[in-house]
């Protein structure tokens, strides 16, 4: 193999990477949502559930969305039910949920599958290394969550027991 191969093979496997800009996703109401439109901003994603021991961190969610959105940060939340079916409802259903009992703004998707054979595309994308560069393993639980940068790539994993207010999390929203 010449070093001119090597190379353009080399180059088209980079090229070849998707980033977190690259996914369409669709929201509680139904209407198409290009993660495009979050260039330049902290994404933080987050695979939620309304049955769940972990379901009041709904509220911290929200207040730190409010807190830091209009510094460029954006929390969006993964309805899934993948877990001891803590997440039943429609998305009509879980939307007057996350509205009525814990005030959510930030955006909301519909329902998807976050492991196994139905896994959804940006969960694949989110829990490979070979696609994102930097994580490779599975949704523990509900309330996971996966810290993007500006730029689409994904930064880290985080366990779903760590609160979404904890420092490591608002260190990496201000100063990234």
């Amino acid at each position: 193999m010449t070093l001119i191969s090597a190379l353009a093979i080399v180059y088209t496997a980079g090229s070849q990477e998707k980033s977190f800009y690259d996914f369409t996703v669709e929201t509680l109401t139904g209407e198409t949502f290009e993660l495009s439109e979050l260039k330049g901003k902290k994404v933080m994603v987050v695979n939620t559930a309304s049955k769940c021991g972990f379901t009041p961190q709904y509220e911290i969610l929200e207040k730190l969305y409010r807190q830091y959105k209009n510094m460029g940060f954006v929390i969006i939340g993964f309805p899934a039910n993948n877990f001891l079916n803590q997440e039943p409802g429609t998305n009509s259903e879980i939307e007057e949920f996350c509205t009525q009992n814990y005030g959510v703004t930030f955006p909301m998707m519909a329902k998807i599958s976050v492991k196994g054979k139905s896994i959804h595309p940006l969960y694949k994308w989110l829990t490979t290394k070979s696609e994102n560069g930097v994580f490779d393993g599975n949704v523990s639980w509900n309330f996971q969550k996966f810290l993007v940068d500006e730029n689409g790539r994904l930064v880290k994993s985080i366990a779903p027991r760590e609160k979404p207010d904890s420092p490591e999390i608002i260190s990496w929203i201000k100063n990234g």
